[in-house]
């Protein structure tokens, strides 16, 4: 039987197999509603029914990899492809050059010796629509999203400015709104800048953007997966859509345009996601006959996540990534629990936070109760946003913390506000 991770749930009176395939990724947790993660599940139901599982990644979560280490789970590696050889994968540093576009002149050169051997390409961007943002230079105006803490989206397709988060959208402005300037500016690189830019520079070269909005019609993302395997495009560009799970033999040669930005993010998984992301698209290239070539454009080529990209060795990245875990007491050297509030206005949310993580510290149990502090993204349609977050050494420790205190944050004056428990976060 093969699913999703609803299927984790399915009755099977003679289980004798669970297989997790890409069991690090992030899709695998439910996010809303009855909150669970499949492949957690998937390990207490495989111990319940003292059957074998197989948590299957090039990539595994660290905490899978730790338990790896200390003998919990068995370790067992493929380092070599089934039918083809590894790509060769290189940084091309981006700061003393000039790029175009977006696209540096290693890149635009490896780009056209494809075109000229009839092989395939892929420049991947994780950034749909034109642009991040549209700004004015000569008073410091974004473009923002009336209901999110968020800017708006250029999409010059549709000529609109969107919003990624709660879908708003609004005419792009003839001047700016805040001085009059009316030479507005697109700051940053989506995938249709980029579709744009490759057509300029290749004008022979079929070139193929695949994001989703370029597939929100029925069966699209279909007609054009049979277009790459027809040989019918020369040139791809994409999003995560093309990470993984497809196997395109004549695609030869890889791109990979902003990495940089995951590195700024404040989430402390930033890296291990990054490192993820990386390895599965790099993975696109050169799964048939001629070798594959991955160029990954950075500021930071010496950066120690990069090196073992290109080194290929995903326990390089996981040792010293586990290292700066443990240094900081992060999971899976803890156990986190985040409490996420909303309601339409902050001092709500603000308030009702305050009153559970009061009640929280009163609570006699080894854990580490932060502040409270608003969301990454404040504001969602219109909904302001809060977290609070919880820590512990011991898992334990934190299961008996919370069947004390969430009788208490279902007491306290909640008002409008909305709540939810997340234990083991994927995201903060």
């Amino acid at each position: 039987m093969i699913g999703t991770r609803l299927a984790v749930f399915t009755p099977m009176p003679h289980l004798g197999l669970i297989v997790v395939d890409e069991e690090h990724d992030a899709s695998l947790k439910q996010q809303d509603g009855l909150r669970y993660s499949a492949r957690d599940l998937a390990v207490l139901r495989a111990k319940q029914r003292n059957v074998p599982i197989v948590l299957g990644s090039a990539t595994p979560s660290l905490e899978s990899f730790a338990n790896s280490g200390t003998g919990r789970y068995r370790l067992l590696e493929l380092p070599l492809r089934a039918r083809a050889q590894l790509p060769h994968i290189r940084c091309v540093e981006t700061r003393k050059q000039r790029l175009r576009e977006g696209l540096s002149q290693p890149l635009i050169e490896a780009l056209g010796r494809r075109l000229e051997a009839g092989e395939q390409s892929l420049v991947f961007v994780n950034r749909r629509g034109y642009a991040p943002a549209l700004i004015c230079f000569a008073c410091g105006w974004s473009a923002p999203c009336t209901r999110c803490s968020a800017r708006l989206v250029l999409h010059v397709y549709d000529t609109a400015l969107r919003c990624h988060y709660c879908g708003h959208e609004e005419p792009v402005p003839h001047a700016c709104p805040s001085c009059g300037n009316v030479d507005l500016s697109p700051a940053g690189h989506g995938t249709q800048r980029l579709e744009q830019a490759l057509s300029e520079l290749f004008p022979q070269a079929r070139v193929l953007r695949v994001d989703r909005d370029s597939t929100r019609r029925r069966a699209a993302f279909q007609r054009m997966r049979e277009s790459v395997h027809d040989n019918a495009v020369d040139i791809l560009v994409g999003t995560q859509m093309l990470a993984k799970g497809h196997d395109f033999p004549s695609l030869t040669l890889v791109g990979v345009v902003n990495a940089d930005s995951a590195l700024y993010s404040s989430d402390f998984r930033a890296a291990e996601k990054l490192f993820a992301l990386l390895t599965q698209v790099a993975g696109r290239a050169g799964r048939g006959e001629v070798a594959g070539e991955v160029l990954i454009q950075t500021d930071f080529p010496n950066h120690s996540l990069y090196a073992a990209v290109c080194r290929q060795s995903y326990a390089e990245f996981a040792d010293q990534a586990l290292e700066e875990r443990r240094e900081l007491h992060f999971p899976p050297y803890a156990h986190q629990v985040l409490l996420r509030a909303e309601a339409l206005k902050r001092e709500a949310v603000d308030a009702f936070l305050g009153v559970v993580a009061d009640a929280a510290r009163t609570l006699p149990f080894a854990v580490q109760v932060y502040e409270p502090v608003p969301a990454p993204i404040a504001r969602v349609a219109g909904r302001e946003r809060g977290h609070l977050l919880v820590q512990a050494a011991a898992r334990d420790e934190l299961q008996r913390f919370l069947d004390a205190w969430e009788p208490a944050i279902a007491a306290a004056p909640a008002g409008q506000v909305r709540w939810a428990l997340d234990v083991d976060p994927l995201d903060l």
